[in-house]
């Protein structure tokens, strides 16, 4: 498994969104972390990232064509 060099507190600030967020995150996807720096596997950073860009989908308004 490889690394991606991304630490929950670096999610949390790309995507705008408070840590305490991101280690609930890490909580219902069962991702191992010991404090907001830790580094992340790749598979677990790719989980959290898809799921914040599924909630951020679907908190916008749906458009009608």
């Amino acid at each position: 498994m490889g690394f991606a060099d991304l630490s929950i507190a670096e999610i949390a600030r790309d995507y705008n969104v408070p840590v305490e967020d991101v280690l609930r995150l890490c909580d219902q996807l069962a991702i191992a972390y010991k404090t907001p720096q830790t580094r992340l596997a790749l598979e677990d950073a790719k989980a959290i990232m898809s799921e914040l860009v599924a909630r951020t989908d679907d908190d916008r308004p749906a458009t009608s064509a």
